[in-house]
């Protein structure tokens, strides 16, 4: 398995506007909304963020349930960033999952423990390290 890696592109006459870019060939648009200097030519970055926890929520889900047969029609996630304004530390999320289909209420509250260990939800409440370096050309 390749290890993921995304590019982020600034290099633009298009104030805020980055062009994002992964490994396998995808590219997607980020910015910040009008209100806040940009272009809204894309979803601005905890917009992004959500998106990641919302799509691994509803692949995990779907996944186990395949994987247990279980009659899984759909799901939707509604993730918000801060509902309630930005508390004193941290940040909260909010995440709302409808589950569709005919299930037992056993196999509901089964994938709802399993929406709480989808990969990107462990990394979201576990340790992150990030190490930055700068590279390149210096003016």
């Amino acid at each position: 398995m390749s290890i993921p890696t995304v590019r982020a592109n600034a290099n633009s006459a298009t104030p805020f506007m980055v062009t994002l870019s992964d490994d396998q060939g995808h590219l997607w648009m980020a910015d910040e909304p009008i209100d806040g200097g940009g272009s809204n030519t894309g979803p601005a970055p905890h917009r992004l963020l959500l998106s990641a926890l919302g799509a691994c929520t509803a692949i995990t889900l779907e996944m186990y349930a395949a994987r247990k047969q279980w009659p899984l029609t759909g799901v939707d996630v509604e993730l918000r960033f801060n509902p309630e304004g930005a508390p004193a530390s941290g940040n909260d999320i909010t995440r709302a999952v409808t589950l569709q289909g005919p299930l037992t209420d056993e196999q509901r509250a089964r994938l709802l423990q399993i929406a709480n260990a989808c990969p990107i939800h462990k990394v979201l409440t576990g340790e992150v390290r990030i190490a930055t370096r700068l590279e390149g050309e210096h003016a």
